[in-house]
């Protein structure tokens, strides 16, 4: 949540982000964002494009395999225990995390360590051995990570939300794997698929930390300045949006249900102002469906922008009354829909977003993280504009993007069957003129 702080500014002119911390830096046909500050941990990300988008329905975690062995399986140079062994010494960290739009390669290394931390982290991007022993382990570890959230009713429901949703298209397929795919994974297939994809074409580097910057464009130069060109980025194809209703009986304690609706862009003006809306959805949500009727120990709303070419709303509850916790939650909608959220809550929100933004800055990771969300999605330039907008947004600007986006939902059911009917998965009224705002409440 704490993103739409900095897509707030999306819609500013660029003649107003000239002033920042943070620049684009062109190393060889690579771009690299580049934040100095006085931290003394240093954060690297190199991160490839595409996704979902790279992989068939049969390769579905593939590139989360390949990624991880990469960095986990040592180099053509070091074995991965003598590699692991001088990580350790060094408090050097290594990690990657395969996602829908891009994945990415990671190192977090303290300043002091920084030259010989970057000559072992560049060396298993650019030359790793992929070892087979390696990826066999790892393929062991994420099958049984996936077998679980299978097992799991919260990851099932939302694995038969993607299906209903995305069936045939690229957010169809996932990037982890599914418990059929990755069995029939193989190291030689991992090996090609890594090497295919690195390519100055494909990537692009995040650093943030207390970086002389002739020194990082001299690494950079110097160790990716030899990979190949490579493919152009693809781009995740998103599926038409289409309500309905989705039933998958099972005999559990409580029944879990997830409503997802369209939702605007990552990138767009409409994206934070959405987010902003559907927070204050979540808090009432909380206090009716949690505290005042007991329905749900964890309801939820909230921007689901895990997908940057089709990201969307859900709705959520966990309860034993699905019949009544619908009506309710469908009742929320129509009455934000109706009377807007009062002008309170949308400045109670704000203090909460600007208090996430500077939690978020205190770690070059936090940061690192949120530059490549913004550059996955369009543009790395909104990271360093945090206040300019903020204070402008008004109760009208968030109710008018609420109702405009708000109208059909896709929902999801996994529970006792006999608990509900089709009829009791509603739709929220259609509006014609727009919403009231609600005056705030006089002590």
């Amino acid at each position: 949540m704490q993103r739409i702080i900095y897509l707030f500014l999306c819609c500013l002119p660029l003649a107003q982000v000239s002033a920042q911390s943070t620049k684009e830096l062109q190393v060889d046909g690579i771009k690299v964002i580049y934040k100095k500050t006085e931290k003394d941990v240093i954060t690297v990300s190199v991160a490839l494009r595409g996704g979902v988008a790279n992989i068939t329905n049969d390769q579905q975690g593939l590139e989360a395999l390949a990624i991880n062995t990469a960095l986990e399986g040592g180099t053509t140079t070091i074995d991965k225990d003598a590699l692991a062994a001088e990580r350790d010494k060094l408090g050097t960290e290594f990690y990657a995390n395969a996602n829908s739009d891009f994945s990415t390669l990671n190192m977090a290394c303290l300043k002091e360590n920084w030259n010989r931390s970057w000559q072992l982290f560049s060396d298993a991007v650019i030359h790793p051995a992929m070892d087979e022993q390696e990826f066999k382990l790892l393929l062991d570890k994420q099958l049984a990570s996936v077998k679980q959230a299978e097992a799991d009713p919260d990851g099932y429901l939302r694995r038969l939300a993607q299906q209903q949703l995305f069936a045939g298209s690229d957010y169809g397929k996932r990037a982890n794997g599914t418990s059929e795919t990755l069995p029939k994974l193989t190291a030689a297939q991992a090996k090609t698929y890594y090497q295919q994809l690195l390519g100055k074409k494909n990537i692009f580097i995040v650093v943030v930390g207390n970086v002389d910057e002739a020194d990082l464009k001299e690494k950079v130069r110097s160790s990716f300045g030899q990979l190949p060109q490579g493919r152009a980025p693809k781009m995740p194809v998103a599926a038409k949006f289409k309500p309905g209703v989705s039933i998958t009986d099972r005999d559990i304690a409580t029944n879990y249900i997830i409503g997802t609706g369209d939702a605007p862009k990552y990138f767009t003006p409409d994206g934070p102002l959405f987010e902003f809306a559907m927070s204050i959805l979540y808090d009432r949500y909380f206090v009716e469906l949690r505290t005042k009727r007991s329905l749900s120990y964890a309801p939820a709303s909230y921007y689901n922008d895990d997908n940057i070419q089709q990201p969307v709303a859900n709705f959520y509850i966990t309860t034993i009354d699905p019949k009544q916790s619908l009506q309710v939650m469908t009742d929320i909608i129509n009455d934000v829909k109706e009377h807007g959220f009062t002008e309170k809550e949308v400045n109670d929100k704000k203090r909460q977003y600007l208090t996430r933004f500077y939690r978020t800055n205190e770690t070059s990771g936090g940061q690192a993280t949120v530059l490549g969300q913004c550059e996955a999605a369009g543009n790395w330039r909104i990271f360093d504009e945090i206040n300019s907008k903020i204070d402008q947004v008004t109760a009208a600007d968030v109710n008018g993007i609420f109702r405009k986006y708000v109208n059909e939902v896709a929902w999801t059911y996994l529970g006792k069957k006999d608990k509900v009917q089709e009829g009791d998965f509603k739709q929220p009224v259609s509006m014609k003129q727009p919403p009231k705002v609600k005056a705030p409440a006089k002590n």
